[in-house]
C-alpha cells in the first residue's frame, strides 16, 4: 500500500502553486536572479521520516533561516544569562532590517531580527572570525545530516551591499553592546547566511528542534532541552517579524523566515516543516511559503495551541495472528493525531500486508482528530482497493466514525477475541 501522505503533500503543493503574488527580493543580485517559480514542501518527524513534494532539492541560501540555529549555538556557548545580557527577546513590532535597539538597555530586542542576529553570531565561540564560522558551519551540517557548503557569489553579492548591516554593527560597537570587531561580526553574520540547504536539509533541521534538540537520524544531541525551548519561544513570538502575530494566530507553529524564499517551522514533538518559494509579500516572507503553511496547520491540527493530552507513541505494536483466519493487526492507543497516524501509516505502508486480512486495534485509542481520521479512512480503502485484504475495526467506543462519519471499506468488531471466531 502506497502512504497517501506523499499524495496530500502533493496536493497542497498543487494548489499553492497556483499564487503568481509577490516578488524575487532584488537588493541582492543574486538572490534577484532566483526563478520565481521553484517550489518545495518538505516534511520531516522526530524519528527521521523525510515527505517532500516539489523542487525539494533544489539548493539556496538560509538566509534569516539561519538565525534560530546560530541563537542555539551562541546559548550552548556562553549560557542563557550571558546571552541575555547582549540580546533581549522582545518582539520589536519592526521590519527584520530596522536600525533600532532598546531605548534602556542599548540590547537589539530580539536575536531574530538583523541587529539581533548580528551581535548573536559575535557570542558564537572562536578565536578569530574563520573559526567561529565553521564551528557555525559544522554545526548546521551536524543538524542537517551532511556537510553544508557557503554560496561564494551569494556572499561576495550580499557583502558588497550590506551597508544596512554595516552600519548596525557599528552602531552595536558605538553603545558599547559589541564586544568584537563590528565589520567581522557583520561579515561573519553574512557568511552564516550565504550557507546553501535544500528543503529536506530544513525539514531536517527544523525536526532537530521539534525532537527537543536531538538530530532525528543520527541521534545526536546538538542541543540541550533548555535552549531548544528558548528557541522556539523566541521563534514563537519574533520568527516571523511584523507579522508575527498574525502568523501566530494563525498557524500557530514557532517558524523562521528567509529572504531567499524559505520559511521554517517546528512543532514540538512532531515535525518539522520547510518550505521554499521565493516570491515575498510585504514582509519578506514567502507567498506560497505563508499558504502552504496554513494549509498544513489547519489540515493537519498543528497549531501549538491545539496541544494533545498524550504525547506517547501511537503505534503501541504489530503482530500475525495463527488459525484458520491469520490476521495482520495494529494496536493502537492514546489520542490520534497527525505525528501518531503517520507512524501508523508507515508501518502499514512500508511492506505488503503479511495477512488477507488487516486489523487496527482501537480499543485503547481515547480520541482521533480529523485529519487522522481522514488519514486512518483512506488507509483502509486503499488496503481494500489495491492490496485486496478485508480490513476489520476492533472499536468498542467507535472513536472512528463518531458523529456520524461513514467507515466504509471496513467491517467492525467489538473486541479482539472476535478475530478468531470471524
Amino acid at each position: 500500500m502506497r502512504s497517501p501522505i506523499p499524495d496530500y503533500l502533493a496536493e497542497v503543493h498543487d494548489t499553492c502553486g497556483e499564487l503568481l503574488g509577490g516578488a524575487v527580493a532584488d537588493y541582492i543580485p543574486e538572490l534577484a536572479a532566483a526563478d520565481p517559480d521553484t517550489f518545495a514542501i518538505a516534511l520531516a518527524t522526530v524519528d527521521g521520516t523525510v515527505y517532500a513534494a516539489g523542487e525539494a532539492d533544489h539548493r539556496f541560501t538560509i538566509q534569516s533561516m539561519s538565525k534560530p540555529f546560530t541563537y542555539g549555538i551562541a546559548l550552548a556557548d556562553r549560557g542563557l544569562d550571558q546571552v541575555l545580557a547582549k540580546v533581549g527577546v522582545e518582539p520589536s513590532g519592526e521590519a527584520f532590517n530596522e536600525i533600532s535597539l532598546d531605548p534602556d538597555t542599548g540590547q537589539p530586542r530580539n536575536p531574530m531580527i538583523n541587529a539581533g542576529a548580528i551581535l548573536t553570531h559575535s557570542l558564537v565561540e572562536g578565536e578569530d572570525a574563520d573559526a567561529r564560522f565553521e564551528h557555525l558551519r559544522q554545526t548546521f551540517s551536524r543538524i542537517a545530516g551532511h556537510p553544508l557548503p557557503m554560496d561564494e557569489d551569494v556572499f561576495t553579492s550580499e557583502w558588497a551591499t550590506t551597508h544596512r548591516n554595516l552600519a548596525m554593527g557599528h552602531m552595536l560597537k558605538a553603545v558599547g553592546v559589541l564586544d568584537i570587531d563590528p565589520v567581522d561580526a557583520v561579515e561573519g553574520y553574512v557568511r552564516q547566511c550565504s550557507i546553501t540547504v535544500n528543503c529536506r536539509d530544513l525539514a531536517m533541521m527544523a525536526a532537530t528542534l521539534a525532537n527537543g534538540g536531538v538530530q532525528p537520524a543520527s541521534g545526536e544531541l546538538i542541543f540541550r532541552r533548555r535552549v531548544v525551548r528558548q528557541v522556539l519561544s523566541v521563534m514563537t513570538t519574533c520568527g516571523m517579524y511584523d507579522a508575527a502575530g498574525d502568523w501566530l494566530t494563525t498557524v500557530g507553529i514557532p517558524a523562521k523566515s528567509g529572504v531567499s524564499g524559505g520559511i521554517i517551522g517546528a512543532l514540538p514533538g512532531q515535525v518539522g516543516i520547510a518550505v521554499f518559494s521565493p516570491r515575498l509579500d510585504e514582509h519578506g516572507n514567502s507567498v506560497r511559503g505563508l499558504r502552504a503553511f496554513e494549509r498544513l496547520s489547519r489540515d493537519m491540527g498543528m497549531h501549538l495551541m491545539d496541544v494533545t493530552r498524550d504525547a506517547r507513541t501511537s503505534l503501541r505494536g504489530s503482530y500475525v495472528t495463527d488459525g484458520d483466519h491469520p490476521t495482520e493487526v495494529h494496536k493502537v492507543q492514546g489520542d490520534l493525531r497527525f505525528a501518531g497516524v503517520e507512524s501508523l501509516v508507515r508501518a502499514v505502508s512500508a511492506q505488503p500486508p503479511r495477512a488477507s486480512r488487516v486489523a487496527f486495534d482501537l480499543t485503547r485509542v481515547s480520541e482521533i482528530d480529523d485529519v487522522s481520521t481522514r488519514v486512518l479512512l483512506e488507509v483502509i480503502r486503499r488496503l481494500h482497493l489495491d492490496d485486496k485484504v478485508e480490513v476489520l475495526i476492533i472499536d468498542p467506543d467507535h472513536v472512528l466514525g463518531e458523529h456520524g462519519v461513514e467507515v466504509p471499506y471496513a467491517r467492525r468488531l467489538h473486541h479482539v477475541r472476535e478475530l478468531t471466531a470471524s
